[in-house]
């Protein structure tokens, strides 16, 4: 009986530590997202490709902005409100012209296809917090392993429906840095088994977003875009 008392305190305990730092992540990217505005970049590293960094800008209310370099080609896109406008070889396209481009429009409907579900960091941190088994603090840093659906959505880019590959023996963790009560890097990587069209891939990717220029971000939007997502 005593052990059992002494295991259930244990447990107990346990929850409550990770209750407390998933309460400190989540604060801390709901205090970054409740900023005027903020930019970042990320980086990403994987057994199947290592594009070069990524750039993001956003302001609360407004425009969110994404440049992306893939291969020879950048891709940027705005979006705003659920809408979105991406910069095809053709000009640009609202993301829904662009996704359901022919396939050999580029790395433009790759990107704009990815970009329909697309979160800001702030979101997006919050989001894979509560996708944790537990997350514990060392000096500012809070860290934890992925449940096994949390490291297979992250290793499938958010992607939905059919066309999505299937994940095996997923596995992954996560890293929060913290500044002052607000969010100012996260690192996820993961791990598992891609199968698409019976073809088996290992993956490990590793993806690194820095927060910068929190309150002194500024977004010029071209007035095609604007045309295109109004």
């Amino acid at each position: 009986m005593k052990s059992l008392l002494v295991l259930a305190t244990a447990l107990a305990a346990s929850a409550n530590l990770y209750a407390a730092g998933l309460d400190d992540v989540k604060n801390a990217a709901q205090k970054l997202g409740a900023t005027d505005n903020y930019s970042w970049t990320q980086t990403m590293e994987s057994t199947q490709f290592s594009p070069p960094p990524s750039h993001g800008k956003t302001e609360k209310g407004g425009f969110t902005y994404l440049k992306f370099a893939m291969r020879d080609n950048t891709v940027e896109a705005y979006v705003k409100g659920g809408k979105g406008a991406i910069k095809t070889e053709d000009g640009w396209q609202t993301l829904e012209e662009a996704a359901n481009a022919s396939a050999d429009a580029g790395p433009a409907r790759f990107m704009a296809r990815r970009m329909q579900n697309y979160k800001a960091p702030a979101t997006e941190a919050e989001d894979i917090a509560t996708k944790t088994k537990e997350l514990t603090q060392t000096e500012g840093v809070y860290a934890g392993d992925l449940t096994e659906d949390g490291a297979k959505s992250l290793l499938m880019f958010g992607r939905r429906g059919g066309q999505a590959p299937e994940i095996h023996k997923a596995k992954g963790s996560v890293k929060f840095w913290i500044k002052d009560g607000v969010l100012t890097k996260y690192q996820f990587k993961v791990q598992g088994t891609v199968t698409r069209d019976g073809e088996d891939r290992d993956v490990e990717r590793t993806t690194t977003v820095e927060i910068q220029d929190v309150g002194a971000t500024k977004i010029t939007v071209p007035e095609e875009a604007k045309g295109k997502i109004s």
